[in-house]
């Protein structure tokens, strides 16, 4: 078992530069997840650290060995990929043998690693069949299998669960979760899933144009994200922004926009004293705003005015498409609510959660306000 670490890596192919100063470090044994838009650097992250591809500069240690001229076949990591890989001409046990043969593995180890692993994963039964016998759930067990027989420090697996139906999909990451308890080994993740990322990472790097912009708990992301595209990135349906000011008036604060006048709750307006009139991206998640006749007891409430544009019935709630002004937003509402399409209601926004961006101090990624 052992620690990664990232120390001030770049990845450039000619003048693109794909990963910039990326400094992490992921604890023994922990599950990190790495998440983030197609092209934000996160698989190449990763086949960096494999030895696929070669760090331009800075350094990757695993434990406490730098590896940039280690081969591949000598880091002490597995990897299993998007695509099975599989060798359709061999069975179950020879696909996850066929490492441990290479290394000249003794027989006996060989059959013992491949059987304990084929138990782990509920593959006993299917030893002796091909890969077209194989279901799409079954194939990325066999390759997590292979994976496992080898004993690695570190497993890596980049978007393992992309082929899988969204059924299967759930399952197969219950599954990992379930086997990076057992195994007590660092697992290293690579998704564009962000529910994938909340729902098994001990700790999440996000990750944008090749910077990590925030690495914490699933838990924290959520509730502070340090930036604009943190906030917009975590959570489904993704958080509703606002171009707005910040009004300050005989020490009340208040968030006003073409729509809305919201009043700031006295025991968070400290951070917006001194912003008088000053540009924000105001932020809430659909989730905290409410139908007023299901309205939760004991919140900051604030009504604001929309039209109805689009209703989604999802069960258990209903996710309301609305405009305000000239902003649409989004709501997850009581499932009783009864709303019609342009119809002009009132919906309460909770003013004990919502998040506060100031674009004036970088333009393409407004930082928190706090």
């Amino acid at each position: 078992m052992a620690s990664v670490t990232y120390k001030h890596v770049w990845k450039r192919y000619g003048d693109v530069e794909v990963l910039k100063d990326i400094q992490l470090e992921i604890n023994d044994k922990e599950f990190l997840v790495l998440v983030g838009p197609s092209g934000c650097g996160k698989s190449t992250a990763l086949r960096c650290l494999a030895g696929l591809e070669e760090v331009t500069q800075g350094e990757i240690l695993i434990g406490d060995r730098v590896v940039n001229d280690v081969s591949p076949k000598d880091r002490d990591i597995a990897m299993v990929f998007q695509s099975y890989a599989l060798y359709p001409h061999m069975t179950v046990f020879d696909n996850m043998a066929f490492g441990l043969k290479l290394r000249k593995t003794p027989k006996e180890e060989i059959t013992r690693r491949v059987n304990a692993a084929a138990a782990t994963l509920g593959l006993e039964r299917l030893l002796q069949r091909k890969p077209r016998e194989l279901s799409g759930g079954q194939r990325q067990r066999v390759a997590l299998g292979r994976a496992i027989v080898r004993n690695p420090q570190v497993f890596l697996l980049d978007e393992p669960l992309s082929n899988l139906d969204a059924k299967l999909r759930v399952q197969t990451r219950s599954e990992i979760s379930k086997l990076h308890k057992r195994l007590q080994t660092t697992f290293i993740y690579v998704t564009h899933d962000q529910v994938e990322a909340m729902t098994m990472a001990d700790r999440i790097a996000v990750m944008h144009k090749g910077i990590i912009q925030q690495l914490d708990t699933p838990q924290t992301l959520y509730n502070m994200p340090a930036n604009l595209f943190v906030a917009g990135f975590i959570g489904s349906p993704s958080m509703n922004f606002f171009n707005a000011k910040i009004k300050v008036n005989d020490g009340n604060v208040y968030i006003v926009n073409d729509s809305f006048t919201l009043h700031v709750p006295d025991d968070k307006k400290a951070p917006y004293l001194e912003l008088n009139d000053h540009d924000i991206i105001f932020g809430i998640r659909p989730e905290n705003i409410h139908n007023p006749e299901y309205c939760p007891p004991g919140i900051e409430s604030a009504e604001v005015e929309a039209t109805i544009d689009v209703t989604e019935m999802m069960g258990n709630e209903i996710f309301v498409y609305c405009v305000a002004g000239s902003t649409q937003f989004v709501a997850r509402v009581d499932p009783r609510s009864n709303f019609t399409i342009n119809e002009t209601v009132k919906l309460v926004f909770d003013m004990g959660n919502f998040h506060v961006f100031d674009p004036a101090v970088e333009a393409e990624n407004p930082p928190a306000i706090r």
